[in-house]
């Protein structure tokens, strides 16, 4: 699918930096209950985190329990080439009424999913842990501005090899988030990855694209990508 244009700036600083092993060892994620729930414990360390997507899963804090893991099935991805985008919201990124940073403030993005009145996942401690996953080159954030450099909206997920794992995203100004949605799709074609994981579906998400695929083939095309590395430094 063609994409609208839109101005993107990439503001990522370093590549993947080495980490520690990780202490724990995850099951294979096709014995998640089925809830989708893989394991109960372990830390939010870098190596952690990274470990659970490698293995097809990821944190999911729940009321009274943070240090859940889970691996749902079925799993929600989107394809680089399945985005829909509405000609109104065409026309609005065509007009320049947004345009997009990659990883130039991502401390604000995450604070911006994590201020939901109804309450959100993304505890103190998670996002501390994404923050470094940040500085450490594992974690990024697209950004999206109004003309007048108000932030509008934004999302951000963790990249290990060719997939890219998003996580929340929010809005402020209206389509902010949308914008920021096809700026990413226009950066993952660019530094070359295999696709977007979104964890599970929404109906929100499906309209935008999102498919469905159980969790076996999910790991097959997890697999795949973790065998190639992508530079999200990458401009051009």
């Amino acid at each position: 699918m063609t994409l609208p244009p839109i101005a993107i700036h990439v503001a990522t600083r370093v590549p993947p930096q080495p980490l520690p092993r990780c202490l724990y060892t995850f099951p294979d994620a096709r014995t998640a209950d089925a809830r989708g729930l893989l394991g109960v414990g372990a830390n939010f360390e870098p190596e952690t985190i990274v470990a659970a997507y490698r293995a097809g899963a990821f944190p999911w804090p729940h009321a009274g329990e943070e240090y859940l893991w889970f691996s749902p099935d079925p799993r929600a991805i989107l394809p680089l080439g399945g985005l829909h985008v509405s000609r109104r919201l065409a026309r609005t990124i065509r007009s320049g009424r947004f345009h997009a940073t990659i990883d130039a403030a991502f401390e604000r993005v995450i604070e911006g999913c994590a201020e939901r009145p109804e309450g959100t996942w993304i505890t103190p401690n998670l996002q501390r842990a994404y923050i470094t996953l940040h500085e450490l080159g594992y974690a990024h954030s697209v950004e999206t501005w109004t003309a007048g450099g108000e932030l509008a909206g934004g999302l951000y997920g963790l990249g290990v090899g060719a997939m890219f794992g998003a996580e929340s995203m929010f809005y402020r100004v209206t389509d902010g988030s949308k914008a920021a949605l096809v700026a990413l799709m226009h950066h993952a074609r660019r530094i070359g990855l295999h696709f977007i994981d979104i964890q599970v579906a929404t109906p929100h998400t499906v309209s935008l694209g999102a498919l469905e695929i159980p969790r076996t083939a999910y790991l097959q095309i997890l697999a795949r990508a973790l065998t190639e590395e992508v530079d999200w430094r990458v401009t051009q």
